[in-house]
């Protein structure tokens, strides 16, 4: 079975607050109060996508989701590159999980 594999980076002088802020609005992030009596979720783009995470900037997914994920990767300043990959038996279990 085929997925899409897509690699996407900022440009290069792009400041850490905006990476950062931009990773929490697309994979999610727990956090917890300072004095660690509250925890919290903060839901992201891709925690309704099956996806696998290969590195900061790199994600496998399902051809069917791919406009989903590219439409959202166009609101920024990214450089996105796309291409179809035959998914690993690992691969298909993990996106097939959700899928099914």
């Amino acid at each position: 079975m085929n997925g899409i594999i897509i690699l996407f980076q900022f440009p290069e002088k792009t400041d850490h607050g905006t990476i950062n802020k931009f990773m929490q609005k697309f994979y999610g992030q727990d956090s917890t109060s300072c004095n660690g009596k509250y925890r919290y979720h903060r839901h992201g783009f891709m925690e309704d996508i099956p996806h696998r995470k290969l590195l900061r900037g790199v994600i496998i997914l399902m051809k069917d989701d791919r406009d989903k994920v590219l439409d959202f990767l166009g609101r920024y300043s990214l450089t996105c590159h796309v291409r179809e990959v035959k998914l690993t038996p690992e691969d298909e279990e993990k996106l097939g999980q959700f899928h099914d």
